[in-house]
């Protein structure tokens, strides 16, 4: 009689699978449960890496200001330095060495009076290093109040329209935030408005290189100009600290006579963001001060459980070490002379970009990429008449791919939406010109497609876009 051979179970399973060894493809993530059984490790990473085949194509995604185009060796180095923790310097010093060749290389870039003997860290990006520089300043401050027998209990900083970081600073942090209203086409800090708000309790001034909402860069020198002749006439001597988290990395390439940094006496502290247009990948920025003296020094920590006795001056503990190496790697690799073409390309592409919508009769155009970041941003023409919002482009072009945001400015501006788009490294040639062509298709649609007198009330009370 002959034999049969009766097939395992699991065997006749994975017979249905494509490949012998092809992972279960009708595995169930866990969403609400903590899961009880292991999974195949291929199982598991197949599953995950389709349900991130839904987020948005990042090449696409010219909301964001941070770097979406790496080469492979930077990938590498990542995946190198994965199990390094950058707080740990006793374990790992050559990655601690490469920090400190950053924040000197920085220094340098940045001219403070001297780089050899900088003082600055790297942080878990610009926000980070945002308020370490307010911190710094609300010390110093204090300091100088005390010292003379003043109350140090109501502090202030001044700023134009910033980033999100510099009211969580404030709010974290007892520091008055004073933001200057926008009004009419003034749409950033300029010395004047600086002036009426500075007092004896003013920590800081911070000018924006950079604005997130326009893109453009606020007048440090004059600003700092102001400053020094209010210190002539009253005697306040308040310093500032340059946000540039996006300009930092810009300016120093593009227009290297423009004096923002520690070439101005009264500028303190710098911050920036490497992940940004320093090219590093995302988790890593920088904070550097003028002078030892302008940090001080009861802001530091000392710690000796992880081996030896480490300094440290951050808001963060344990946080990975590849984006710094990466952040190295960028300044070894591309020096002032790479920087400088990559951001060439950049800004050459974005002022096509706003040429071909200014072309159009329908839009005016804010910034157009060629004097600060190589970015456009724009509203309606004045004179332009449309049946639709920027909203509606921005989901019009959302339908191909694009994430072209529009938004309303701070107060007092907030009935002047504009939109904004960011040329990164690896945005090319060929996708502007598709852009462009998807934004001609989305105008025709429009035209060929007016809205209702009820469909634009709703636009206009700002229904359906609360959460774009």
């Amino acid at each position: 009689m002959a034999l049969h051979h009766r097939t395992p179970r699991h065997a006749r399973h994975h017979r249905t699978q494509p490949y012998p060894d092809a992972p279960d493809l009708g595995m169930a993530l866990p969403t609400t449960h903590f899961p009880g059984c292991m999974a195949p490790p291929r199982a598991a990473y197949q599953a995950i890496r389709d349900e991130l085949m839904l987020d948005g194509n990042s090449k696409q995604n010219l909301a964001t200001f941070c770097t979406t185009f790496t080469e492979p060796e930077v990938s590498a180095l990542m995946a190198d330095c994965i199990d390094k923790n950058m707080i740990d310097k006793d374990e790992y010093p050559q990655t601690t060495e490469i920090e400190a060749r950053c924040v000197r290389l920085l220094a340098d870039l940045w001219h403070a009076p001297d780089g050899a003997t900088a003082i600055g860290c790297s942080t878990t990006g610009s926000s980070e290093a945002a308020m370490l520089g307010g911190l710094a300043l609300k010390w110093r401050w204090r300091a100088r109040r005390i010292a003379a027998g003043k109350p140090a209990d109501r502090p202030n900083i001044v700023t134009g329209p910033v980033q999100v970081c510099w009211h969580k600073f404030a709010r974290y942090f007892d520091v008055e935030l004073r933001e200057v209203p926008l009004e009419g086409d003034r749409l950033l800090l300029t010395p004047e408005t600086v002036l009426e708000r500075c007092d004896e309790n003013t920590i800081g001034v911070v000018p924006t290189l950079g604005v997130t909402f326009t893109c453009q860069y606020e007048p440090v020198a004059a600003i700092a100009a102001a400053l020094d002749d209010l210190q002539i006439r009253t005697g306040l001597n308040i310093p500032i600290h340059v946000d540039a988290a996006s300009g930092g990395f810009i300016a120093p390439f593009m227009t290297p006579d423009l004096a923002w940094d520690f070439r101005l006496e009264r500028v303190k502290s710098i911050n920036a963001s490497g992940h940004k247009f320093g090219l590093s990948p995302l988790g890593v920025g920088w904070a550097l001060w003028r002078t030892r003296e302008d940090l001080p020094e009861d802001l530091a920590f000392h710690v000796n459980y992880l081996g030896g006795d480490m300094p440290t001056f951050a808001l963060n503990f344990s946080r990975p070490g590849g984006e710094i190496i990466c952040q190295y790697y960028n300044f070894t690799r591309l020096g002032r002379e790479g920087y400088r073409a990559i951001l060439s390309r950049s800004a050459k592409i974005a002022a096509t970009i706003a040429e071909a919508l200014s072309a159009t009769g329908l839009f005016r155009i804010i910034h157009d990429g060629r004097t600060a970041l190589p970015a456009i941003c724009w509203t309606f023409a004045d004179t332009a008449e449309h049946s639709f919002t920027l909203y509606d482009l921005a989901d019009r072009l959302r339908m191909r791919g694009w994430q072209v945001p529009a938004y309303a400015m701070p107060s007092n501006r907030t009935d002047l939406v504009v939109q904004r788009i960011l040329v990164r490294h690896g945005f090319t040639e060929d996708l502007a010109f598709q852009l462009i062509a998807d934004i001609h298709d989305a105008l025709s649609f429009f035209q060929n497609n007016p809205q209702t007198p009820l469909q634009k009330t709703l636009d206009c009370q700002g229904f359906d876009h609360s959460g774009r």
